[in-house]
């Protein structure tokens, strides 16, 4: 089958192939010009199974918004319902990473909700910085489960003078 042309699917006309296709009647079968062979996983592969998907639960990925000033980078986060002592921040100059646990409080069965839309469980998220910041100036707060962390960035221009010390008069 040809693949139609660029101007084809702009006008939308159709090529005789995809009516084929497209029929009620049409049965695909390993005689279809058009069919696709499948490939079957050997079983004793151990790359990939069902627990995989479902028995071991990722991370969360945590929303945030980042933006500058003149001088700091700051990054807020929505943390309601996460004990500050379960949150654990990681900076490096060019990266930060937030990671916590989000505990639910289950007071009634699975079956008896309506609705199921809050994240329950662990989070994480690592962003990179659009400049180097000064590690140790850096802060976090909590307020109302807004997480705000300020990150003061490094003066580039900034220099000191220093003094060169001799050791010539020590014996």
């Amino acid at each position: 089958m040809k693949k139609p042309s660029f101007l084809d699917r702009l006008t939308g006309s159709q090529n005789d192939d995809y009516d084929r296709i497209l029929d009620e009647e049409h049965e695909f079968g390993e005689d279809d010009d058009l069919a696709v062979e499948e490939e079957e996983a050997p079983e004793d592969d151990d790359t990939w199974s069902d627990e995989d998907d479902m028995g071991s639960q990722q991370d969360g990925e945590l929303p945030v918004d980042m933006y500058q000033t003149e001088d700091t980078i700051v990054i807020r986060a929505l943390v309601a319902g996460v004990s500050p002592s379960d949150l654990d921040i990681s900076i490096t100059r060019d990266m930060v990473t937030i990671r916590g646990v989000r505990e639910e409080f289950q007071e009634v069965h699975d079956d008896s909700y309506f609705h199921r839309e809050l994240f329950w469980g662990s989070f994480s998220r690592t962003l990179l910085l659009p400049e180097e910041v000064a590690i140790d100036e850096s802060e976090a707060q909590e307020k109302h489960g807004l997480l705000e962390i300020k990150l003061p960035k490094l003066d580039k221009h900034r220099s000191t003078q220093l003094k060169v010390r001799t050791n010539a008069g020590h014996k």
